[in-house]
């Protein structure tokens, strides 16, 4: 393992590459919202999709397991923050029923996974 690799850890993680996926995911879906919701629903669910990626990497960053452990909380919030988001946006018929499912599936996915990185990091406290 290089220094880069190593200081880079979370890159590895593959809860963070599909969090990463799931950015995009949400990027692509409010490129078709309306443009009255640029500085709301748009924004704020890219802000909270990006949030789940920074906080797992963040969470990768600190010394101790109690930190990490309070990342990862974090990104599970954001996650389920872009959930309740998608309902709000599939409720106001800014995406379909297949992009929702999409979107849902996913963020089960990363939960799921961040559930495991969790289990992983209380067994070290």
């Amino acid at each position: 393992m290089n220094m880069t690799e190593e200081i880079f850890s979370y890159r590895r993680l593959v809860v963070y590459q599909h969090s990463r996926k799931y950015v995009k995911t949400i990027y692509a879906l409010t490129q078709t919202f309306p443009k009255e919701e640029l500085f709301a629903l748009t924004n704020q669910l890219r802000r909270a999709a990006i949030s789940v990626t920074s906080n797992i990497a963040e969470s990768m960053g600190r010394y101790s397991e109690k930190d990490k452990l309070h990342f990862i909380e974090f990104a599970f919030g954001s996650l389920y923050e872009t959930m309740s988001q998608i309902e709000v946006a599939f409720d106001l018929e800014y995406i379909n029923k297949e992009q929702y499912e999409d979107a849902e599936n996913q963020v089960t996915d990363i939960a799921k996974m961040l559930s495991g990185l969790r289990a992983s990091i209380n067994r070290k406290l």
